[in-house]
């Protein structure tokens, strides 16, 4: 929806590429050339050495539109973005170069450099640890009938390991038709500017320059990312809250910037429905006329359960060259089709696909001409029950008729199939949904009219008010969970250097048994039929709710480390022993020892905190102050170990902590004193 941003060059050199910076925010740019011969080449991919082979199909495969999708539009040139995403193989070796690559960069003068910096990243596993790869894609079509076939095409494309559609769509408007007013060098230039960008920080707003330009971007918050992408972020446990946020321009999921009313705007009172099959993990299709619509009816899908963690697996453009195709085709009926939502154009999907469950038809088939009005609106202000508002499913809101019902039976009985005849905005399903329509949000809408840039500000309204009530909605269900990641703090007077009480444990059946006698709360049961417990029971059992629960708990667990460790550090020792008994004083020994022990092997790690220096050197002390209330007897038997002789004496600095072998020794030992 965005308009391309304007951009120049500047005049001074570009900055030099930092390959290790770049990396937070790209894997590689490509420039894939369909070539009438060879079919989809990857001319350029910089810079090189990221992909295997099999990746490097994979996206050339992905980054062209289908077949059926091309004749819509006969435009002199037609451009186009969207997005894919790709499973990357285990047993794939990363760094794998082409011949043509080797020889392409090795040509260059400035490349030795360029290569010893892809080695370095090579050999450090740079590459490796994210599961999934996405691909930002800018596609231009030119039909010139002087050419052979009456045309050429090629896409730029953008690879990374993170769903920031909110920066590469931007972008992409900046580099696609940069590189075809300049060539490859325009690889070169968004790389160098790129790789200068800080490094990104989740849910937050960030201005990344650009040339002239500076792109302003919400990113996703890190509660929405997956864990297995390949960068650590912090999470924090008021992000994970299920509670609503207080700022409502802070994204909450993932795809905050999808244009959820114009991709669905003809299946709105359907959006319920969705919203129940992505919260339980129900596999989805999802046919449009184009990859751009149909990434964004993905896309939209997605951000409708924020902020839950989305643990399906999802597919904005799905295309039969995907190596898990051959998988999903092989299904036979009665086959557990997988948990995924996948977004395609080619209708042969409908035959080669037919165990899956749910399918929705979205889109128009000429995306450049003007869309259907909203559902007009009576004298009241309230949506009336004229067909052409909405899907061909409403009969609720409509005037009973012959005609009506006859043509809800008559696509009930084609099936899905009857797109191959015409395209038409509809969901097949049998799923019967708990949650009823919010007729009120819907009445809240903005009829857009047909002027495109009313149009489009309308949209921006609606989505607002869209997403911000399946916000309210997906966080009153997920509330009942939060006792369960409730931080229990160290209460006045209890000792801080115990171990913290382990939070709630969860039963499946006492949850449900518990909620079932105190009902959902006002917000849900006003929304919800008699039914709504089963929502919970299939949550339960889908694929998102282990994951998300999981996670939430580890933060949980983190959050509660964090507060007991602070609680030591602000404790007066000298107070806190001058009332205890010995036997008291000896456990509190143990348990500083034990504290102390495991803030060394934090150190010696990777993992220690810019204060963990500071909380040694307390503990340290406690320990110490402890010690010497010990009767004499006692202290002289703990000394005799050499570990806690060196922990008492100051031996162990700790500028010397690592790689020291006394400590090295006294870790392992400390696992008796508890």
């Amino acid at each position: 929806m965005s308009r391309s941003p304007s951009f120049s060059l500047k005049t001074e050199s570009n900055p030099k590429l930092d390959l290790k910076s770049l990396r937070q925010w790209v894997v590689a740019f490509c420039i894939i050339k369909f070539d009438l011969e060879q079919g989809q080449l990857i001319e350029e991919c910089y810079p090189p050495g990221c992909l295997t082979q099999d990746e490097e199909l994979e996206v050339a495969f992905s980054s062209f539109p289908d077949s059926v999708s091309q004749h819509q539009n006969r435009s002199s040139i037609h451009d186009c973005i969207f997005f894919f995403r790709f499973q990357r193989r285990e047993n794939s070796q990363r760094g794998k170069v082409s011949s043509s690559e080797i020889t392409e960069i090795e040509d260059k003068e400035k490349s030795p450099k360029l290569v010893d910096q892809v080695k370095r990243i090579k050999n450090t596993g740079d590459c490796k640890g994210a599961k999934y790869l996405y691909g930002y894609v800018f596609n231009r079509q030119r039909h010139d009938e002087r050419l052979k076939r009456g045309g050429d095409q090629r896409s730029v494309v953008i690879l990374s390991h993170n769903p920031y559609s909110s920066v590469f769509r931007p972008l992409l408007q900046i580099m696609g038709p940069l590189y075809f007013d300049i060539g490859k060098r325009a690889l070169e230039h968004i790389a160098s500017y790129v790789s200068i960008w800080p490094a990104p920080i989740p849910g937050k707003l960030m201005e990344l320059p650009i040339g002239n330009a500076m792109l302003k971007v919400n990113l996703p918050p890190a509660h929405s990312l997956p864990s297995d992408s390949g960068v650590l972020f912090e999470e924090s446990i008021s992000s994970m809250a299920p509670f609503l946020p207080t700022n409502q321009s802070v994204p909450q999921g993932l795809f905050h910037d999808s244009d959820l009313f114009g991709i669905f705007r003809g299946l709105l009172l359907q959006l319920w429905v969705l919203w129940e099959l992505l919260l339980i993990g129900e596999p989805i299709l999802i046919i449009a006329p184009t990859p751009p619509q149909c990434c964004e009816a993905v896309a939209g899908l997605v951000s409708l359960v924020a902020p839950l963690l989305c643990s399906v697996d999802f597919r904005p453009y799905f295309t039969i060259h995907d190596p898990e195709f051959a998988h999903l085709n092989s299904l036979q009926e009665g086959d557990n089709f997988p948990p995924m939502v996948l977004g395609v154009t080619n209708l042969f999907f409908l035959k080669a696909l037919r165990t899956v469950p749910h399918v929705v038809s979205v889109g128009n088939p000429s995306p450049n001409s003007n869309r259907p009005v909203l559902a007009a609106r009576s004298s009241t202000g309230r949506f009336s029950a004229r067909p052409e508002g909405f899907g061909l499913q409403q009969l609720s809101l409509r005037k009973f008729s012959p005609s009506n019902l006859l043509s809800a039976v008559k696509l009930r009985r084609e099936g899905p199939l009857c797109l191959m005849t015409e395209h038409k905005e509809a969901i097949w399903t049998t799923y019967a949904a708990t949650t009823k329509p919010d007729t009120s949000i819907l009445n809240r809408l903005i009829d857009a009219g047909m002027s495109p840039r009313v149009e489009e500000s309308m949209s921006v309204v609606n989505n607002e008010i869209l997403r911000r009530h399946f916000l309210e909605l997906t966080t009153n269900f997920l509330a009942p969970f939060g006792p369960y990641f409730r931080v229990i703090t160290p209460s006045e007077g209890s000792s801080p250097f115990v171990d913290p009480p382990p939070l709630t444990p969860f039963n499946a059946d006492e949850f449900l048994g518990s909620l079932s006698a105190r009902g959902p709360g006002k917000f849900l049961s006003k929304r919800m039929r008699s039914n709504w417990l089963d929502l919970y029971r299939r949550f339960l059992r889908g694929h998102n709710f282990m994951p998300w629960f999981q996670r939430r708990r580890a933060v949980a667990e983190q959050e509660q480390h964090r507060l007991w460790r602070q609680a030591r550090m602000n404790t007066d020792i000298q107070h806190f022993i001058s009332e205890m008994s010995e036997l008291e004083i000896v456990d509190s020994f143990n348990a500083i020892e034990r504290h102390l022990l495991g803030e060394i092997k934090l150190l010696q790690s990777e993992r220690g905190n810019p204060d963990s220096a500071a909380t040694f050197q307390k503990l340290k002390g406690d320990l110490q102050a402890v010690f010497n209330l010990l009767p004499k007897d006692m202290q002289q038997l703990l000394l005799l170990n050499p570990q806690k002789a060196a922990l008492l004496q100051g031996s162990l600095e700790v500028t010397e902590l690592p790689g020291h072998q006394t400590t090295e020794v006294g870790v392992v030992a400390s696992a008796s004193p508890r």
